[in-house]
């Protein structure tokens, strides 16, 4: 049985070359990169390139760019650093109610410490209202933090006049860019964004390692508090012996990323459309979100009165999920679907299809097929029933 990958949001299978670039540092070049002996010097040498090649993937500086183990990890240091540090300043946030559980929790788990929280609505098309950011502004706010692309529409949000409007305040401005970043051109200092965090799994690099941009240069210079301590890692923010064969993969998807975005910037959008146009046939189906300002690879659609996870429980070769993989496990309806005034019902009638470079069209049209029989069959039934009861 041929399994159809479509829940490329929520990972990516990893590149062949990117694996080939690793499995150096996972059997002889093994030296720790923070020995000063010529071994360790001759890894540290890598991880200097793999640097420079994120920081090229990004328009920064290397200086500015600390590894992680992903964007979760690169959140939690961002936004409880900055807290921390500019306790004395301020301590309001502004967020948004889209976005990922790793701000949203983090976020919340500050409001235990004293820290208050504005959580900005967004409207039916998922993005924010900048007049109402505007008007969230207070003396106290420290920090504005808001994602690039949504997980699981795809809605890319107006980062440069947030960041504009952070910039008027003198206040941070920070973004998810996990669904953003080697997907689409992201340049942090064009775009004004001073903290930007990442992972490398979302675009044919391993798991388990990830960036964090920290802007050291005007109009806004981010200083963060370490949350962990003990060598002084990473520029003293994230101590800890680095995951060399996941940096160099991590480097090598970035310059892939580099090369390759063009072509399936074009290819994947062009089998996305298809897809959904091929979808959007099927009586009371509707995009989610908004279709002309969203990331080129996903298509998150409702089928009236259908069970998403009755789709997806009957489709054992194709993989597309209900929301955020890291919030699927969960019966809530998705906080995003809901954050845009869809009703419990449409929440759960919803189903996310994010496509990679792996893609062709040969498993769209599968998909296509497949699902128009079981959501045809699943209405069937749901008539028979109702007609029973």
């Amino acid at each position: 049985m041929h399994m159809i990958y479509l829940d490329n949001n929520a990972t990516t299978k990893i590149d062949p070359s990117v694996l080939e670039a690793m499995m150096p540092y996972l059997t002889s070049e093994f030296g720790n990169p923070a020995s000063n002996h010529p071994f360790g010097a001759a890894i540290n040498q890598q991880v200097k390139k793999a640097r420079e090649q994120v920081a090229d993937l990004i328009h920064c500086s290397p200086m500015e760019l600390i590894f992680t183990s992903g964007a979760t990890e690169s959140i939690n240091i961002a936004i409880k650093g900055i807290a921390k540090e500019l306790k004395n300043i301020g301590n309001h946030i502004i967020t948004v109610a889209t976005e990922h559980a790793a701000v949203l929790d983090t976020c919340y788990s500050l409001t235990n410490e004293g820290y208050e929280l504005t959580i900005l609505r967004v409207g039916i098309n998922g993005s924010i209202n900048l007049e109402e950011l505007n008007a969230a502004i207070r003396p106290t706010t420290i920090l504005i933090s808001v994602m690039f692309v949504n997980n699981e529409t795809g809605v890319i949000q107006p980062i440069k006049q947030i960041a504009d409007l952070a910039h008027q305040h003198q206040i941070a401005f920070m973004s998810d860019g996990t669904q953003a970043v080697g997907k689409m051109p992201v340049d942090v200092y064009e775009l004004g964004i001073d903290i930007l965090a990442f992972s490398g799994h979302k675009f044919y690099g391993p798991k388990g390692v990830g960036g964090l941009f920290i802007r050291n240069k005007r109009p806004y210079k981010v200083k963060l508090q370490p949350l962990l301590h003990g060598g002084g890692h990473e520029l003293g923010l994230r101590s800890g012996t680095l995951n060399v064969a996941g940096i160099v993969g991590l480097g090598q998807a970035a310059t892939l990323a580099m090369a390759e975005m063009e072509k399936y910037t074009k290819n994947i959008k062009t089998l996305r459309d298809g897809l959904e146009n091929q979808l959007l046939q099927i009586d009371r189906s509707y995009v989610n979100g908004d279709p002309d300002n969203r990331l080129y690879n996903v298509s998150n659609i409702r089928f009236k009165d259908v069970d998403a996870d009755a789709i997806i429980a009957g489709m054992d070769e194709i993989m597309i999920s209900n929301g955020s993989a890291c919030s699927s496990t969960k019966t809530e309806p998705s906080h995003v679907l809901k954050a845009m005034g869809l009703s419990d019902d449409d929440c759960y009638s919803s189903i996310r299809i994010s496509l990679g470079k792996f893609n062709n069209e040969m498993e769209i049209d599968v998909t296509v097929a497949t699902l128009k029989t079981a959501i045809a069959k699943l209405r069937q039934m749901s008539l028979h029933t109702t007609s029973h009861s």
